[in-house]
């Protein structure tokens, strides 16, 4: 274990520690909303939930981001390193002004534009690319129409009950269906950073084949879950309240389909933004009762920084490794 190498896991470590702060506080942003959990009970399911989507899921989405990516054959810590310094500077932006921002996109795109620093464009791998084009269309697509499509479906299931009746229902049901958001970003984001922290073992000689070990997605589970403990609140209450007014039924439909978009996406290796698609998942249902009970000034800002994540991230990537390559 060098100096160099632990100073870059210590990196990946904060860069983990951050996705907590956002990413994990949306899988329960909307189970906090309705009301239905207490913030600490609800950070506490996420925690343990999150770690088993890590454990069960499998490292499909890990392999994608430590070797799909970037030819892992060409690039050395220093990339690593810029990278995830690009993950800690723009996630901490973003939160200290409650604005979701996808850890996903900073840490794709803050790999590519240090990648392309040290070793130029024949770098970058079509496949994994391709991968994270697909991720897009599940994020945004999949989560909007999935979540409209579930919350009409509730509408007229549940047409003849009473309202005092259906949110009784929905307020046991959404225990289960935040739960089940829980697990499933475990089962995608969780294994993100796990996939980098193996990567810079591999690059620091500290393994010779990439496997996940164990140890590794205990202490990165661990350290994201402090991160949504010490500081999620700004993004639950940005994703649970000022996109649109939600109540246990909208909590459910939002939840489940975002959950069942995360899933698809991580069975086979897709990485996916889970801030994009439980976002659009909230703004879907949303809209099944008319268009303005979305709070479209907020959506705005929260999209346009997504739309800014990657090109901003890209150059600075590029920055911290042309830095880091002149020390």
């Amino acid at each position: 274990m060098t100096i160099g190498l632990l100073l870059v896991l210590l990196l990946v470590l904060a860069a983990e520690f951050t996705n907590g702060l956002t990413d994990a506080a949306n899988a329960i942003a909307t189970v906090v909303g309705t009301r239905v959990l207490s913030p600490m009970r609800a950070v506490l399911m996420a925690a343990v939930l999150n770690m088993a989507g890590v454990l069960i899921t499998g490292a499909a989405v890990a392999a994608t981001i430590g070797t799909g990516i970037v030819r892992p054959e060409v690039i050395g810590l220093g990339t690593v390193a810029a990278g995830m310094l690009t993950v800690v500077v723009w996630t901490m932006a973003a939160w200290f002004f409650g604005i979701p921002t996808s850890e996903t996109h900073e840490l794709l795109a803050g790999l590519a534009g240090a990648a392309l620093a040290y070793a130029g464009s024949s770098v970058l791998l079509g496949e994994g690319w391709l991968k994270v084009l697909l991720g897009l269309g599940f994020s945004t697509v999949l989560g909007f129409g999935l979540a409209f499509a579930v919350m009409v479906a509730i509408y007229w299931m549940f047409r003849a009950v009473s309202r005092s009746r259906s949110q009784r229902v929905f307020s046991r049901a959404q225990v289960v269906s935040a739960a089940f958001m829980a697990f499933s970003h475990g089962s995608n984001d969780g294994q993100k950073f796990m996939g980098v922290f193996t990567l810079a073992l591999l690059l620091g000689g500290m393994i010779d084949n990439f496997a996940v070990p164990l140890w590794v997605m205990l202490l990165c589970g661990f350290v994201m879950a402090l991160g949504t403990a010490l500081g999620g609140w700004r993004i639950i209450r940005t994703m649970g309240s000022k996109i649109t007014r939600l109540e246990p039924a909208q909590g459910f439909a939002a939840e489940t389909a975002a959950s069942v978009a995360i899933l698809t996406a991580s069975h086979f290796g897709i990485p996916l933004s889970t801030t994009h698609t439980i976002g659009t998942a909230i703004m879907g249902v949303g809209a099944t009762r008319r268009f303005s009970a979305v709070n479209w000034s907020v959506s705005r800002q929260i999209v346009t920084t997504w739309v800014l994540t990657f090109p901003a991230c890209l150059i600075l990537g590029y920055g911290f490794a042309l830095v880091i390559k002149a020390f």
